[in-house]
Order: C-alpha cells, then sequence, then structure tokens
C-alpha cells in the first residue's frame, strides 16, 4: 500500500475510533501517522499518559477491520499497551 494512503487510513480510522469510543482515558497511538485520545474514564492531561495502546500501522488496520484479534495482536507484540484501561477488545473490530 502507498506510504499516503497508509496514513490516510490510519488517520481516517483513529478519528473513526474516536468517535465511536469517546473519552480521554486511554492514548491510541499509530507512529508516524497519528495518535488519539479515547474510551471513557478519568481524564489525562499531563505527562505520560497512564493507559497507552501504541500499534504500527498495519496492525491497526488489521485490529480496525477484524482480520486480526486483541489478543492475538497483543501476544504477538504487534501492539504493546499499558495500564489498567488500555485493552480495546470490547471495541474492535470497528470498522
Amino acid at each position: 500500500m502507498p506510504r499516503g494512503v497508509l496514513a490516510d487510513a490510519v488517520r481516517y480510522t483513529l478519528e473513526e475510533f474516536a468517535a465511536i469510543v469517546p473519552g480521554n482515558s486511554v492514548e491510541i497511538r499509530v507512529p508516524p501517522f497519528g495518535a488519539v485520545q479515547a474510551v471513557a474514564g478519568p481524564r489525562h492531561t499531563r505527562g505520560t499518559p497512564p493507559n497507552v495502546v501504541q500499534a504500527a500501522p498495519d496492525a491497526w488496520l488489521a485490529l480496525a477491520t477484524g482480520q486480526m484479534t486483541w489478543d492475538d495482536a497483543v501476544t504477538s507484540h504487534r501492539v504493546e499497551a499499558s495500564g489498567a484501561r488500555a485493552t480495546l477488545a470490547a471495541y474492535l473490530p470497528f470498522a
């Protein structure tokens, strides 16, 4: 997939995810293309967020579209999740 198309797909799905699962308790990072805050709960305002999910672009898109499960992504280390609220299994797939 061309880099520009990949970037657009990641940014779009991140924005949609944040709209579907509003909140500020988990930061979802998909470097180098974007990051959003989502999931209801305590709001984070300074420093490193306590709940972070980070994924490579291809892993994020696979999760969003149901091509990979949350458990498989975490087990295979394609997704890093830290914090008590940093599980997105209940919200994926969504696209």
